[in-house]
């Protein structure tokens, strides 16, 4: 697919005073958008006139590029034991995202520039007794690797993780833009996920991402490229003929993977949920969106953001999970799955 390009490139203060804020000043100083030195609060009181449908929008075409004064890492239980932000946000559009709610009122792409205070609080929480390994989650808020044509940040995150002793690194994306990170070292200390779900659910509600088969290509060059790899299904939905449009997505990519080395294959499983903050806003953006959110068919869990989320009935949860993993065991049985969530 095209790499993401903003109309307008916001360089927040302070910004500039990092190598990477002048490296992505000097990108877009040679392409057709707008460059403005301002805060994003500032600059983004433009838009409060706008519907929120065009707010989105706009939003989704402006880049930030920031300072990020995180000292104190999340907790991002069960995908790993921290995350870290290169980014928040991303590109792509897809309907059912949280960051709908995560982000509600702030839906622009930000970029962080100060990759080595970034790393010295990764560095931080890493024990130094041999053998502890603590695992880092850098794609929980956004994906880093649909900007990695401005940014180069996630490359550079590999490589400096590549060196840890007990940190490893963990990524996921909708992207496929693999060539510029297959020639990193990675050292095997970055599993790299590709997101994938059948393709009703990516043309229907997974918008300005990459098609199914693109991220099939994406995963062989990384699986050639001797990285861990993994696929994150998600978000997993009950729907007419979906058990066997589930099959069939697995079948090919079984097919795919078939003629090349993967190391240490492992699944991650995530059912559809949304909160009642982010149907609100989801209907607002998609007025006409097929998403389920009939919250008859729900039951209500708690979540660790401090809201209660809907998700399917403990019955339907148990028929998903274990409908899909004995697909996947089948075709896959050397794989791992890590969690059904």
């Amino acid at each position: 697919m095209h790499l993401f390009m903003p109309e307008t490139v916001v360089f927040e203060p302070g910004s500039l005073q990092y190598p990477l804020g002048e490296k992505i000043y000097k990108f877009f100083m040679t392409k057709p958008v707008e460059i403005v030195k301002a805060s994003l609060s500032a600059f983004t009181r433009n838009l409060s006139g706008l519907t929120e449908k065009q707010r989105y929008a706009r939003s989704k075409t402006i880049l930030a590029v920031s300072v990020n004064r995180e000292k104190k890492l999340d907790v991002c239980k069960p995908s790993a034991d921290y995350s870290f932000k290169l980014v928040s946000n991303c590109p792509g559009s897809c309907e059912y995202c949280y960051l709908q709610t995560n982000y509600s009122y702030k839906p622009y792409l930000k970029v962080f520039v100060n990759l080595d205070e970034i790393w010295d609080t990764v560095a931080g929480y890493i024990p130094e007794t041999p053998g502890q390994i603590v695992t880092f989650e850098a794609a929980s808020n956004g994906d880093p690797l649909a900007v990695e044509h401005i940014t180069g940040s996630l490359g550079e995150t590999i490589e400096f993780f590549s060196k840890l002793q007990n940190g490893r690194l963990r990524v996921v994306t909708k992207f496929n833009n693999m060539d510029l990170i297959t020639g990193k070292n990675h050292g095997g200390h970055t599993r790299f996920r590709v997101s994938i779900n059948t393709e009703y659910i990516i043309r229907q509600f997974e918008h300005r991402t990459s098609t199914f088969e693109e991220r099939l290509e994406a995963a062989v060059k990384l699986a050639d490229a001797a990285y861990p790899l993994g696929f994150v299904i998600a978000p997993i939905m009950i729907y007419e003929n979906w058990e066997r449009e589930y099959r069939s997505m697995l079948q090919k990519l079984q097919e795919k993977l078939k003629n090349h080395k993967v190391n240490d294959l492992t699944f991650e499983l995530i059912q559809h949920r949304y909160t009642e903050p982010a149907k609100k806003r989801i209907l607002e953006r998609f007025p006409y969106t097929r998403l389920d959110m009939d919250d008859t068919r729900r039951e209500l869990k708690w979540g660790k953001f401090g809201k209660f989320k809907y998700v399917y009935p403990k019955e339907d949860a148990g028929m998903l999970n274990e409908t899909l993993s004995e697909i996947i065991h089948s075709l896959f049985p050397d794989a791992a799955i890590e969690y059904f969530t």
